[in-house]
């Protein structure tokens, strides 16, 4: 069958490249919620203010804002309103004091 074919395709040429294909489930809203809430953040917090003129400044835009900004500084709910670096700090702190 073509489908069967073409998948097996993307997926070898996933692998030519060194990549590694998604493994969730289709329609599954568990697997896709976290990734759907970032790419929602990015698109309110960078993209929709960002005005890149080629691929290359905005791949250096999402790259700059990701590794500068949400994954170290942003402040995330999960993490008590804390950046990653803070609380990587307050547990770092706490495991050296017990």
């Amino acid at each position: 069958e073509s489908g069967q074919y073409t998948s097996w395709l993307f997926g070898h040429r996933l692998r030519q490249a060194g990549l590694l294909g998604s493994m969730g489930r289709v329609a599954s809203s568990v697997d896709n919620a976290l990734i759907e809430s970032f790419w929602s953040t990015m698109q309110r917090e960078l993209l929709d203010r960002a005005v890149c003129d080629s691929r290359a400044q905005l791949a250096s835009a999402m790259f700059e804002w990701i590794e500068g900004f949400y994954n170290p500084r942003r402040r995330h709910t999960s993490l008590g309103d804390l950046s990653p670096v803070e609380f990587e700090a307050l547990h770092t702190a706490a495991e050296i004091a017990a």
